[in-house]
């Protein structure tokens, strides 16, 4: 393959994404041979770089790489759901439609996390990063009306089961993998390279 090239960057200026460089770099074809050597067909090795916008969920990201979980609360008095909690992050009330506001649940998740459900998979999608077999949980919180899905790291889940939040602090990839889920009492010579436990 050719050498890589470099890819395209995006900035924000008032207000508006300003895309520079190239985002589609396409390579040399190779052929794919059968084992007498017959051409059976080529391959179109391509890079593409995808911009994905956070809108009003960009807080919920950036504090992960702090080491804090955010969640939202409705906050109209007005609104059935008055005072409800979501993790995940909602920008607005699902009832009422009135914008949510921001709160901090690191310590509610640091005392009352605990497993709601669970699936080990050996199995996984393209672009996976994670060692297998993963250990997806379903994670409660008290005082919070939603479930957040997230990744044991350390251990094997059960229901029930107390876990920690732990934060890719070191070098962030800005989304929801600087998150995982470990048993309540893991010692911090057990977390993931560049992990760490809550503010």
């Amino acid at each position: 393959m050719a050498d890589r090239v470099e890819h395209g960057q995006v900035t924000v200026s008032n207000g508006r994404y300003r895309p520079s460089g190239k985002f589609h770099h396409g390579y040399a074809n190779s052929p794919i041979r059968n084992d007498e050597g017959v051409l059976m067909g080529v391959t179109n090795p391509r890079d593409v770089t995808h911009i994905h916008s956070y809108g009003g969920e960009a807080p919920f990201f950036e504090s992960l790489s702090k080491g804090k979980l955010l969640g939202t609360r409705c906050d109209n008095a007005d609104c059935a759901l008055h005072e409800t909690m979501f993790v995940p992050f909602r920008i607005h009330c699902p009832d009422c439609l009135s914008r949510n506001t921001i709160v901090d649940v690191t310590d509610i998740a640091n005392r009352t996390s605990k497993v709601h459900t669970f699936m080990i998979t050996e199995r996984t999608g393209a672009f996976n990063t994670l060692e297998k077999p993963i250990r997806f949980v379903n994670v409660e919180f008290e005082g919070v009306d939603t479930i957040l899905m997230g990744y044991l790291s350390v251990g094997e889940p059960e229901i029930g089961m107390r876990v920690v939040p732990i934060f890719q602090t070191e070098n962030p990839t800005y989304t929801i993998m600087d998150l995982s889920w470990v048993p309540e009492g893991t010692q911090k010579s057990e977390l993931l390279p560049g992990f760490s436990f809550g503010k």
